[in-house]
């Protein structure tokens, strides 16, 4: 009972991916996503060269111990790089347990708690003709909630916007599928707030004239307001009854968020780059937020996550884990299990993986009336084809950054 073999698989199908694969002694294999989009080789390395060599020979049973010896033992603790590393041996391990009892990873987490996951997909357009097409694109693909982004008069380029590669130095790809642009230096794109702040509510009145007010609609305000500002956001998309407002305001400034909840109703998700429960702490037990963002892949894996979310629960705050494209399918099916199980699930983020990805990473899970469900193969339900992944050597890649009109460098 112990691990044998530790291998660290880097791949670029549709995008850059890392992989983690332990092998036990009896010859069982479980893989882990050790993703940072933009920077996936500082996890290789630290992988490879601190963390691999700790795990030859370790008890693959032992997942908590594991976890808790990589993160303490360090001593250098957090951080994007170190958590997830830590993500990708723990979802390994996970997936390991649930092989060796013949069970999906959900059953080991407690079973069930519902039939399948409410995803949400992303519309978007630089205009509204192309944004209502996307829209009634992904009802015909059956999502039943849609994020909505739309370009703004002016800019030319700016985040999550699937037409706009051509400006941005984009080829065959989907912008929103792989923003990070491969190159030796990263794609400038432009910002600016009054603009978007003008322009959003109307879009928003656009959509629910079209479609109606039924559907769950969500907007990403991707880190760059002022508190103030996301304020005047939440309060001025009121009337189109979101969903959520996601990253309203770089949350590192935790008690920002408390100047925009006396503003506004608008639901607030927050977290998709923290990496730890302390980063939520303050956030979830002052109630200043009612979705915990954080990604399995991000937040040190399953067994960290779900005790994020389990202290979430108390506070009456549910999940909606991060699910684009830079998760994995490793990454995804984690979160698909541990939202499968918990009793406080809000929302999956859903986007679907190139034709590439998905001849590299063999998954079993299912997407049906709007609803994602991991499978019932004993443990994660993913399988890495290593002759695929091999004909997709790394590229390097960079996410963009904004600047605004006068030069000043901006979040992007």
């Amino acid at each position: 009972m112990s691990i044998d073999k530790a291998e660290v698989i880097v791949t670029s199908p549709d995008r850059n991916f890392v992989t983690l694969k332990l092998t036990t002694a009896d010859g069982i294999t479980g893989l882990g996503d050790a993703t940072l989009n933009g920077r996936e080789l500082s996890v290789v390395a630290y992988l490879a060269e601190h963390v691999v060599p700790l795990l030859i020979g370790a008890d693959e049973d032992r997942i908590e111990d594991t976890w808790q010896f990589l993160y303490r033992s360090a001593y250098w603790r957090r951080g994007p790089v170190t958590m997830a590393a830590i993500a990708a041996v723990d979802m390994a391990l996970w997936d390991i347990k649930g092989k060796k009892a013949g069970m999906p990873v959900y059953q080991l987490l407690g079973g069930a708690s519902r039939s399948g996951l409410l995803a949400y997909g992303h519309a978007s357009g630089v205009d509204l003709p192309q944004l209502f097409d996307s829209v009634r694109s992904h009802l015909e693909q059956g999502y039943r909630a849609i994020r909505i982004q739309t370009g703004v008069p002016g800019l030319k380029a700016i985040y999550g916007i699937a037409s706009q590669s051509a400006f941005t130095g984009g080829g065959e790809a989907r912008y929103d599928h792989e923003p990070a642009r491969r190159g030796a230096r990263p794609v400038e794109e432009d910002w600016d707030t009054r603009a978007y702040l003008t322009h959003l509510p109307g879009v928003f009145e656009a959509v629910r004239n079209e479609f109606g007010p039924d559907i769950p609609l969500l907007h990403d305000g991707h880190h760059r307001m002022t508190p103030i500002q996301a304020a005047r956001l939440g309060k001025d998309l009121e009337p189109y009854d979101l969903f959520w407002l996601e990253d309203c305001t770089p949350a590192e400034n935790q008690e920002a968020l408390r100047l925009v909840r006396q503003h506004t109703t608008t639901p607030l998700a927050i977290g998709e780059i923290f990496n730890t429960v302390w980063d939520f702490k303050d956030i979830i037990r002052d109630q200043l937020i009612d979705y915990v963002r954080g990604a399995v892949t991000h937040m040190g894996g399953i067994s960290a996550l779900k005790k994020t979310l389990d202290y979430a629960a108390m506070y009456q705050i549910k999940s909606g884990m991060h699910g684009p494209t830079d998760i994995s399918p490793v990454g995804m099916a984690a979160a698909m299990h541990l939202g499968l199980s918990i009793h406080n699930f809000g929302i999956q983020e859903y986007m679907q993986h190139g034709a590439r990805t998905n001849e590299v990473f063999q998954q079993s899970f299912t997407w049906q009336g709007g609803l994602l469900h991991p499978g019932d193969k004993p443990g994660l339900g993913v399988e890495l084809d290593v002759d695929a992944a091999g004909r997709y050597p790394y590229e390097q890649a960079y996410l963009p950054y904004n600047r605004l009109a006068d030069g000043t460098v901006h979040d992007w």
